[in-house]
């Protein structure tokens, strides 16, 4: 903490310092004695005899304030009224000290005036530097740091760091390339499952990060379709039966072909009209094992789905013991679809009535495939369109559409991969 009481010999000492010394300043001096620089002058005004040393080792008569002392000049050649040859001087003196200020205050306004279409981009430390790189050849870099808010020495190390900088950026430029080719073969897919095509079979340096993906993807403006879209399509019937809900929510199997979950989506087309998509997937591996397409949603439509899972699973002896979860939609209280489960041992559960939340996973199956086969459409232009491109979808589903639950693998690879664990451990 600096001293606040000082002795008359240490005030006149330090005049004396200041008076002494070539091209000393006020601030200087106040500086090398741990004073502040109004103290110093009061005290030279006070004590001071109204010369100076300037840089070359003159002496200077300085016309000394007394303002505030009660103090008159002394008399003699040092008090007395300024020669017309010194009122030029000083007069020249204070003109060169205002031009350099006006031009200091111009330089300060021009850069600021530039600084300003960086900073408009947001005012992050990395824009302050690229500001200062981009004007050295113009301005100081000790008076841009400042004008900037910025430290020297950071700008050095940050001008320092730029060849790690063009790598990296050359690095990610190529990534990217190889993000566009995967998402130009299906723009649907979103950065981990991106991350997990790249990696398929890649040595493990060349692997990369889906962290690092993301960036990239976000950075270039590649992203997966998302489309979020809730329809109602079933219909329920109080006066057929009612069957226990067997799942509670829980949408996970031990193995495959042992739980199933099922529903009717609509297909809207451009006339009006509507097709409708019953579906059976695999719990397990989230494998679509039996579908159904039709113009109508009669009970046939569930019936031809249920069937297609059970020629799906006859190397697995059928769907004999495994129980099949849906909502509580007419067709599938059915007197003939209870009928078709008991011949082939299928065990019904049924989520509550109105809850869409008991049969989420067979509803989030419906939204993925129009999310990303319809994208920006609201229908199909026509009937064969439609089940042209939906087949094409289901198929690539279970043979190469990478899966988040499967481990970003599509899920006949999932299933397949749980058969030769099987058989390994036998």
């Amino acid at each position: 903490m600096a001293r606040k009481n000082y002795s008359e010999q240490f005030r006149r000492q330090a005049v004396d310092l200041f008076e002494s010394t070539p091209g000393a300043t006020l601030k200087g001096i106040a500086a090398d004695l741990g004073i502040e620089r109004t103290t110093l002058k009061r005290w030279v005004d006070q004590y001071g005899t109204g010369k100076q040393t300037t840089a070359d080792g003159t002496t200077t008569t300085r016309r000394a304030s007394r303002r505030g002392s009660g103090l008159e000049l002394p008399s003699g050649p040092l008090s007395g009224p300024e020669t017309p040859e010194e009122k030029i001087a000083r007069l020249e003196a204070e003109n060169a000290a205002l031009r350099a200020e006006k031009t200091k205050l111009s330089t300060e306004r021009e850069i600021l005036r530039q600084a300003a279409k960086y900073f408009g981009r947001g005012d992050a430390l990395v824009t302050r530097f690229q500001f200062v790189a981009d004007h050295c050849a113009t301005f100081a870099v000790k008076r841009l740091c400042e004008l900037v808010e910025i430290e020297r020495s950071s700008y050095y190390a940050w001008l320092k760091a730029a060849p790690v900088r063009e790598a990296r950026a050359a690095a990610d430029a190529q990534l990217a390339g190889r993000i566009k080719a995967v998402h130009g073969e299906d723009n649907t897919v979103g950065a981990p499952r991106v991350t997990a095509e790249l990696n398929n079979g890649a040595p493990a340096h060349e692997r990369v990060n889906h962290k690092r993906v993301a960036r990239v993807m976000r950075e270039h403006g590649i992203r997966g379709y998302q489309r979020k879209r809730r329809v109602k399509t079933t219909i329920p019937e109080p006066a057929d039966r009612k069957v226990p809900d067997l799942l509670n929510r829980d949408f996970t199997a031990a193995a495959p072909n042992l739980i199933y979950v099922g529903d009717i989506t609509y297909l809207p087309l451009a006339d009006g009209n509507n097709l409708y998509l019953a579906t059976v997937i695999d719990c397990y591996s989230r494998r679509l094992a039996g579908w159904a397409v039709a113009d109508h949603m009669r009970t046939e439509l569930v019936t031809d789905a249920l069937k297609a899972a059970q020629a799906t699973r006859g190397n697995l002896g059928g769907l004999a013991g495994a129980v099949f979860h849906s909502d509580h939609g007419a067709v599938y209280t059915s007197k003939d679809y209870a009928q078709l489960c008991h011949q082939l041992g299928v065990t019904q559960s049924m989520g509550a009535v109105g809850t869409s939340a008991d049969n989420s996973l067979a509803e989030s199956f419906n939204a993925t495939l129009k999310r990303e086969v319809l994208q920006d459409h609201n229908t199909w232009p026509d009937d064969v369109t439609c089940r042209r491109q939906v087949f094409r979808w289901l198929v690539r589903y279970n043979t190469r559409r990478r899966h988040s639950w499967c481990n970003y693998q599509s899920p006949n690879t999932y299933e397949t991969s749980y058969t030769a664990t099987l058989s390994a451990a036998a």
